[in-house]
């Protein structure tokens, strides 16, 4: 019988790209799949069909050969047969096709240690400054009896059960299914005398300092990353990685947005109405600001560059110093009559221009109850 043109039988014209190739070969795979057609003696035919053209396709040779020669390229060295080129069983088409869902196909990487996460609080000048700070936690460390490889004399065998293949298969009719190997998660080996200390996993439970070195700008959230540094793998594995997120503590003064810096400065009535020069905190030291005559509570000052540098800014940001007037508390005698001298002051309609706001709030408040009433 005959063989079908390769390219007829995923459907695909010849100049067809690697991508294209790949997605008809999974459709026509899962169409003519035995378990989806249980009733068609065929099926098994057409599916391994389609493997075969799709092996000689996606090789850029093979395919180079089979345009030039057709299936006369593959008669002789090359598998040959009705199985078709590098077929071995049945089997082996399952573990291909199915491999990346049920875990077919090869030998499984030794599991690397899992991941860290640890929480480092920083005052806000270390985070902007950058600081050096050792940490302590507990994790899984290698096992310094056996150096990690959890056995006792270092003496390892071929697993007896998926002998040193790593998987085992699951046989279901015509569906076979493949795993890690229960007996040695899927490395292939086995230990012939586990370590007394650590039981042959090749870790034990321990506690570790290190120092970790914050760059100069880091914010609440921002993560650094210690490869290798996480726990160790089993019986020998790479180990994680240890991810230290930063969280910045409240700071009594500054509020950090970004690359900027907020703060409230008080200052007197006086101040405010006669204007003055007011001394203000910075990350640096002191900065002074100006504040105008007849100056509101709630006037923003913006001083430049006096913000912070993040890791990933170019330069530092700025700092907003937000002005709020105080009323003054614990008044002594003096103090009081003077204020009430200058209270008799404010009357009549003259008042309205020295508090402007207040004159608005009230014009406001009597509109309102004048359309209450209407």
């Amino acid at each position: 019988m005959s063989k079908r043109d390769y390219y007829e039988v995923l459907g695909v014209q010849r100049d067809a790209s690697e991508e294209d190739l790949k997605k008809a070969y999974r459709r026509c795979a899962m169409k003519h799949h035995p378990d989806r057609n249980p009733d068609d003696p065929e099926a098994l035919a057409r599916f391994k069909e389609c493997k075969e053209a799709y092996e000689v396709l996606s090789d850029g040779g093979k395919r180079r050969m089979y345009d030039q020669h057709g299936h006369a390229a593959f008669e002789h060295g090359m598998g040959g047969g009705n199985a078709g080129p590098g077929f071995h069983d049945v089997g082996d088409i399952f573990g291909d096709i199915f491999g990346n869902i049920f875990g077919g196909g090869t030998r499984q990487a030794p599991r690397r240690g899992a991941d860290v996460g640890y929480v480092m609080e920083l005052d806000l000048e270390e985070a902007v400054a950058g600081i050096e700070k050792k940490i302590e936690l507990p994790t899984l460390s290698a096992c310094t009896v056996c150096s990690g490889s959890g056995s006792e004399d270092g003496k390892i065998e071929t697993c007896s059960t998926c002998h040193g293949r790593g998987q085992v298969r699951m046989q279901r009719g015509i569906f076979a299914m493949q795993q890690p190997c229960p007996h040695c998660g899927g490395r292939g080996q086995s230990i012939v005398n586990p370590c007394k200390a650590c039981h042959g996993n090749g870790r034990v439970q321990d506690e570790k300092t290190l120092a970790v070195k914050v760059p100069a700008g880091v914010d609440s959230g921002d993560r650094i990353r210690l490869a290798g540094e996480g726990e160790a793998g089993p019986a020998g594995a790479p180990p994680g990685d240890l991810y230290v997120e930063i969280r910045v503590r409240p700071h009594e003064l500054f509020e950090r947005d970004g690359d900027d810096l907020h703060c409230e400065v008080p200052i007197r009535i006086s101040q405010a109405a006669l204007g003055d020069s007011v001394r203000v905190p910075t990350l640096g030291g002191e900065a002074e600001i100006r504040v105008p005559a007849e100056t509101q509570t709630g006037k923003v000052f913006r001083l430049r560059d006096k913000g912070v540098k993040s890791v990933r800014s170019r330069g530092p940001g700025d700092l907003y110093c937000k002005v709020v007037v105080e009323t003054p508390v614990n008044l002594t005698a003096e103090q009081r009559e003077l204020l009430e001298k200058f209270e008799t002051t404010f009357v009549g309609e003259g008042a309205r221009k020295h508090s402007p706001r207040s004159s608005t709030f009230l014009d406001g408040v009597k509109g309102f109850w004048d359309r209450m009433v209407s």
